[in-house]
This record gives C-alpha cells, structure tokens and sequence, in this order.
C-alpha cells in the first residue's frame, strides 16, 4: 500500500531542513524503489516549509515506524505530520522531472 506523508515544518526552520537535508536524502534513497513521489513543499516564495512523500510500506504501522526514524522527524523539524493511505487513480504527466 503506498502512504503519502504530509509534513508542514516549524516556522523560521528553513536553516535546520538546510542542515540535515543531506541525512534526509540518505535516508530516503534506502527506499528508492518503494517511492513514488517525494519532495519538498515551497511558499509562495519559494522556500522550503515541509514535504510531501509517497511511499509503499506494507502497513500503516511500518510507515510510522520509517517516519519516526527519519532524520527531519529526530532533528525536531516538523510541526505536523500527517500520515494516509493512498490509491493512485491517475496516471502523472506534470511536475516530474525528466531523467
């Protein structure tokens, strides 16, 4: 089943996610073939304020278990997180970069 993540940082936090981005990324590339989206969420003005991931996991509980272990979670980045099961209905054709 994949979970999409839904994660709003602290306020003024932009300099910590900057800092520990380098971990998040190690962490997340552990689970590259399980992602099917991930990245960050930008303001209007286009700085960073949470994330928005879409994993599979075979449970809700293995989800929690990977997100209370990820290194934004442990450095006390976010402010909420929200945590849904997830049934993509629609194939993606905008917003992916080419690689």
């Amino acid at each position: 089943m994949v979970y999409v993540f839904l994660l709003l940082d602290r306020p003024d936090a932009e300099a910590l996610r900057l800092s520990v981005r380098p971990e998040h990324k190690i962490y997340l590339a552990q689970l590259a073939d399980r992602i099917a989206f991930a990245g960050p969420l930008r303001s209007e003005s286009g700085s960073m304020i949470g994330s928005l991931l879409a994993i599979d996991f075979p449970s809700e509980v293995a989800a929690r278990a990977w997100l209370s272990e990820e290194p934004f979670t442990k450095a006390g980045l976010y402010a909420s997180t929200h945590i849904h099961a997830f049934d993509n209905m629609w194939p993606q054709k905008v917003g992916f970069p080419s690689l």
